[in-house]
């Protein structure tokens, strides 16, 4: 415990609830609304502190009451007398020196809050310079503010005199006058602008004190994790000294591996607090283990600026060759397999166990969990019993079943706020789960029917095909495009992106096939959904294709994935009813007892899709395809369908983080993969993750868009809520009432628990930052929002209104079109 006081013994650490206790007499200004500074003693510090100030506390600095002034000046004039009358009108406690050695000694014992030497002349008495770097080299004199003052003419002249002065410690310059009034104003803000800053940096040096006799490592870095500052423990325990420790990355310098602190970045940059274990390097090379908790620190505008990590060293474990798996041959040495150091895992292995056991973090248990456990046996045991626990690992890990999760008996979601808990329960955890199979990928060239392609697609309107130039851009306005159409945008940016990708060349059919299926497809989304209609699958299909754009994706997918994506990102919600199917199963809707309550909505959208396709010649998209490649086509589309499924996140999530979300190493000079991605099994994965991204992308949008989305989506859960209290059905989630939810609480909930993890694996994988960054400010502003009160539906629209009126800001598209 540390506990800082004044010179008087008086705690200097005042928290929010003692001052609010103080009598109201002893701070009248509590309550006030004007933003004119006070005086260090009078300012009531809790009137703008900001979370991290009110949790933490604030370090005051002493009362300081009169303030302390030297006027040094070698010839007194009409000019000194004004200043000594307007320093004796403020209040401050005046002392005048005529001399050099005098000015000196006066400072040496009082130490003065501020210092006015007269720079007008320089005389054998008093060389102004000379005394300014005199003081300047006393101890604490740094934190007392000196002023020159020079002729008014100084100030007319372009030379290098107030440089010269600054070089020589002067904190500012003050031209002479006559006017007392001038003066006092001068003195004021010397008072607020320089006195009272000095006077807080020279308190917060006990906190360097503190800081420096902590027996803990502590570290201040920037946003960038750079090391802006490391106490002795530091040193100590890491071996490194201080300048070198300064300014370096804390990713370069001494943790052992660089992806354990992509975790950590996730939560400090959404300034939430971060607690874990960290591998940290010592500079003699070893390897130790240790606890670490990070704290974000938002020193200006909304997004941290420094991070604190602080070292439990009491909790530092040494680690041996055999239990740092990072430096580890891969293999068992009582084994009979080869053992070499693959280098390409080396690099991956901790974030892939570091991935996974976020996951089991989660309340949720699935085979994996115990994988994890088996594999920390393992490297314990020295005996040949590990042969046979990596045998049994390897049973486990071909189990289908792997990443089904199941709610452990023991556990509950645990969300801060009962909304969250409500979404996030509600979504995950109502049905039981099924499987798809996977098939084997089939490439489209492998069709030998013969592409029979005419383009007679009408003209759109201009103000349409001006939108639709910018339909690959990440900021593309949905809802202009809505407006546009008089709410049928489906069929026109479909046929846009079937086009740009060619679809019709993949399945072979002419384009007036594809717009009566667009057009049939879009007439089956119901128009009065708030969120499931047809501008919602418009935008998971715009989505669809911004990642299908990416390199990455690019290299991998073939023309019949592509197709197949563009098609099941069109149809995944075909004929959603606006509810969920926890509600369709409570009301023994047909739907629900067709499909046994097992994904009930994802099975219909699927089957729905190809009753309609293959029940009509006219609109039957695949008629020329032959069976083989049609079978691949259907499956694709099905399968990614089903992924859209919420109850199965975490279980795509965790296949996916454990396939893909690991580093590129460098073997033999040359960059390469870890797995082998164009597997069929592990395109499979990237489709699923892809239109998962696609159905959820809303909170990754431009903040207008985000706001516009999560309003519809929260009005179509209050119309389930209302139905079912109207028909006395369970109420699937209780805290949506449109009276009393709170809409930014239940995006700051779902972007915590479902969208934030999987969008940073996504951009790692396809390399799109703008996910991230747009996700980043949209959480930040719906904290503010919520902060400010503006919960319910109504305010949201108020907000629109306002200050998120304006258009979104789409940047010309710099993707050449082909079609």
């Amino acid at each position: 415990m540390i506990i800082c006081t004044d010179e008087n013994g008086k705690d200097n650490m005042e928290s929010l609830d003692e001052q609010d206790g103080k009598e109201e007499s002893n701070h009248s200004v509590l309550h006030r609304k004007s933003s004119l500074p006070l005086t260090p003693e009078d300012e009531p510090f809790d009137v703008y502190r900001s979370p991290p100030e009110i949790k933490y506390g604030l370090l005051i600095p002493p009362n300081h009451s009169p303030l302390k002034l030297l006027v040094v000046c070698a010839h007194p004039d009409p000019v000194s007398e004004a200043l000594s009358k307007a320093a004796d009108k403020l209040g401050y406690d005046v002392t005048t020196c005529h001399s050099y050695e005098e000015a000196l000694e006066e400072f040496l014992s009082k130490l003065h809050d501020l210092i006015v030497i007269d720079a007008r002349y320089t005389s054998k008495a008093l060389d102004y310079d000379t005394l300014c770097r005199s003081i300047r080299n006393t101890r604490g004199s740094q934190h007392t503010a000196a002023v020159a003052l020079v002729k008014r003419s100084v100030f007319d002249k372009d030379d290098v005199t107030i440089m010269s002065l600054l070089d020589a410690g002067f904190n500012r310059c003050i031209a002479e006058t006559t006017n007392i009034v001038h003066f006092v104003n001068e003195l004021i803000q010397i008072r607020h602008g320089d006195i009272r800053p000095l006077a807080q940096t020279a308190v917060n040096q006990s906190l360097y004190i503190a800081l420096e006799k902590c027996s803990d490592i502590v570290l201040i870095t920037d946003d960038s994790y750079r090391l802006q500052y490391v106490n002795r423990s530091s040193e100590r325990f890491l071996g490194y000294r201080y300048d070198e420790l300064l300014g370096k990355s804390i990713h370069e310098q001494f943790i052992a591996d660089p992806l354990q602190v992509t975790s950590m970045t996730s939560s400090l940059m959404r300034a939430r607090e971060w607690q874990g274990s960290l591998l940290v390097r010592k500079k003699s090379q070893d390897t130790v283990s240790c606890n670490c908790k990070g704290i974000p620190i938002i020193c200006a505008g909304r997004v941290p600026t420094h991070f604190v990590l602080i070292l439990d060293v009491h909790g530092i474990t040494e680690l041996t060759p055999t239990s740092y798996s990072l430096d580890k041959p891969r293999g068992s040495v009582q084994s009979n397999r080869r053992t070499s150091m693959d280098v390409r895992s080396v690099s991956s292995d901790y974030f892939r166990r570091t991935s996974l056991a976020k996951l089991s973090a989660l309340p949720l248990e699935a085979p994996i969990t115990k994988v994890i456990s088996l594999l920390s046996q393992a490297q314990e045991q020295t005996n040949p019993n590990v042969v046979s626990i990596i045998d049994k690992v390897i049973e486990i890990l071909n189990n289908t079943e792997l990443y089904s999760p199941h709610l452990k008996d023991d556990l509950r979601l645990k969300c801060d706020e009962p909304v969250t808990s409500d979404l996030i329960t509600a979504l995950l955890m109502q049905q039981p789960q099924i499987q798809l199979a996977p098939s084997s990928r089939r490439s489209s060239n492998d069709s030998t029917a013969v592409r029979n392609v005419s383009r007679g697609i009408s003209k759109v309107p201009a103000q349409i095909k001006d939108l639709l130039d910018t339909s690959l851009t990440w900021e593309f306005d949905i809802f202009r495009l809505e407006e546009l159409t008089n709410k049928k945008p489906l069929i026109h940016l479909g046929m846009n992106l079937f086009l740009h990708f060619d679809v019709p060349a993949t399945l072979n059919c002419d384009e007036k096939t594809l717009q009566n299926w667009l057009t049939v497809i879009e007439m089956n989304y119901h128009v009065d959904n708030f969120y499931h209609n047809s501008t919602h699958a418009a935008d998971v299909m715009q989505a669809t294709a911004g990642f299908l754009e990416k390199d990455r994706l690019k290299a991998i997918m073939d023309p019949l994935d592509e197709a197949s994506s563009l098609i099941a990102a069109c149809s995944h919600d075909v004929d959603h009813p606006g509810k969920s199917s926890a509600f369709l199963s409570n009301c023994d809707n047909p739907l629900a007892i067709l499909y046994n309550d097992v994904t009930v909505l994802e099975n219909h959208h699927a089957a729905l899709t190809f009753k309609l396709t293959l029940g009509d010649d006219r609109i039957n998209i695949f008629k020329h395809l032959d069976r083989e490649t049609y079978k691949v086509a259907r499956h694709n589309v099905i399968d990614m369908i089903l992924a859209t499924e919420m109850t199965k996140h975490f279980e795509h999530l965790a296949k996916f983080v454990n396939v893909f979300c690991q580093k590129t190493s460098r073997v033999d000079g040359e960059s390469s993969d870890y797995i082998p991605i164009t597997l069929p099994d592990n395109i499979t994965l990237v489709k699923r993750m892809m239109i998962k991204c696609a159905d959820v992308s809303n909170p990754t949008r431009p903040l207008r868009l985000c706001v516009e989305w999560a309003r519809r989506i929260a009005e179509e859960y209050f119309a389930q809520t209302d139905e079912e209290k109207s028909k006395g059905l369970p109420v699937v989630m209780p805290m949506f009432d449109r009276i009393t939810c709170s809409i930014p609480k239940s995006q700051i909930g779902f972007v915590d628990y479902i969208v934030h993890d999987m969008f940073e694996a996504w951009d790692a994988f396809i390399d799109m930052p703008e996910l991230v960054t747009y996700m980043r400010q949209n959480y930040i502003r719906w904290k503010e929002f919520d902060e400010e009160g503006h919960n319910t539906s109504s305010d949201i629209r108020k907000l629109q209104n306002t200050i998120l009126m304006a258009p979104a800001i789409i940047p010309k598209s710099s993707i050449k079109r082909n079609d």
